[in-house]
């Protein structure tokens, strides 16, 4: 199913519009996240940068939309998008957890037309090689509500509302199997630089499986860590946002007219 020009402004989401910004920041959510996530992001680099949050059909104002749950798919759709909204600014990606997969199965799509981006910065998901055995897809509402709390990336009160838990599990159920049926062989590449973020205390990426995402690029790589666990962005979100900030600076663009 293709996606139609009036849709764009469903996938991408510009919480602080920035048209005459030099670069443009394209960010992934992660399993049963949503655009929102990002806001903080984009507050703090606008106007010197247009950061795109893509939300995901099956939440928040999407909700009622059918659910992706197929990576390969998903990055299709996400791809159809923005190589409509394509102009000539440099792309950066930033993806987390699920987010990074669904940027670097893009990258890849986007380079194929010959317009990829000119770094992806993967955090908190292992390479896309390195498998592990995961079923919590399987499980039912309460060992899927158990996994996100394990990873500290939703707030327990929220998790505690039964008609917001009956409104999230769906896509939470979905993002899970998208990502637990991933798989990805190590000659797949990007030819764009990658950069790697974990949290030392990650039960879900090790610092060697974040790591091999340094065999996923023909380009430059390079690992970055912070004190934390799975959603240690949170806690560490300056320490982040000084990464950016430095890959903008560098990055350098000519002003647009």
């Amino acid at each position: 199913m293709s996606v139609s020009p009036a849709d764009d402004g469903l996938w991408c989401r510009r919480f602080n519009p920035a048209p005459d910004a030099p670069d443009r920041l394209i960010c992934f959510p992660h399993a049963g996240g949503s655009a929102s996530y990002y806001l903080p992001v984009s507050t703090a680099l606008s106007p010197r940068v247009d950061v795109v949050a893509v939300q995901y059909p099956g939440r928040q104002d999407r909700r009622l939309e059918p659910l992706i749950d197929d990576i390969g798919t998903l990055a299709d759709r996400v791809h159809e998008v923005l190589r409509r909204d394509r102009d000539d600014r440099p792309l950066t990606f930033f993806g987390h957890s699920m987010g990074a997969l669904v940027a670097f199965e893009v990258a890849r799509r986007l380079e194929r037309d010959g317009t990829g981006p000119v770094r992806l910065f993967a955090s908190g998901r292992r390479a896309p090689s390195r498998h592990r055995d995961e079923n919590v897809h399987q499980r039912d509402d309460d060992g899927i509500i158990a996994e996100v709390k394990a990873m500290s990336g939703t707030d327990d009160r929220l998790l505690g509302d039964e008609e917001l838990i009956r409104m999230i599990m769906p896509a939470l159920r979905g993002d899970y199997r998208a990502v637990e049926t991933y798989q990805c062989e190590p000659v797949v590449t990007v030819g764009c630089p990658v950069t790697a973020l974990v949290g030392d205390r990650d039960p879900k990426t090790s610092v060697d499986e974040a790591r091999d995402w340094g065999k996923h690029t023909t380009a430059a790589f390079d690992l970055r860590t912070f004190p934390g666990g799975h959603f240690y962005l949170n806690s560490r979100a300056a320490d982040v946002m000084k990464v950016l900030e430095k890959h903008f600076a560098g990055n350098a663009a000519p002003q647009r007219a």
